[in-house]
């Protein structure tokens, strides 16, 4: 009876080295998948944020066009006024600079 338990115990010391064995296996397998999984997924993150950046980029670009041409606008149009009446330009930009001369002077 003796040399049976030795013999079962053997059998079940046999069966849990490979299941752990296996388990190992598993588990390798498994943090290979995880690990190729994450590195597809920041490559697809990459791709996007360079895209969204792009576009940013080019929206931006864009806005600035846009304000660089109303700015010569404005710029052509207050030049345009100034020669109609140059003595009312004098008197503005006087006013302006003793407001602020106030301003400024005030603590």
């Amino acid at each position: 009876m003796a040399q049976a338990e030795k013999s079962n115990i053997a059998e079940l010391n046999t069966d849990l080295s490979k299941q752990v064995a296996v388990l190992r296996e598993d588990i390798a397998n498994l943090t290979a998948i995880v690990s190729e999984y994450g590195k597809a997924q920041s490559g697809q993150i990459k791709s996007l944020v360079a895209n969204k950046a792009a576009d940013l980029a080019d929206t931006g670009a864009t806005a600035a066009n846009a304000a660089k041409a109303t700015a010569k606008v404005a710029y052509s149009e207050a030049e345009e006024k100034i020669r109609e009446n140059p003595a009312s330009a004098v008197g503005i930009a006087a006013g302006l600079g003793f407001l602020v001369g106030i301003l400024t002077s005030r603590r």
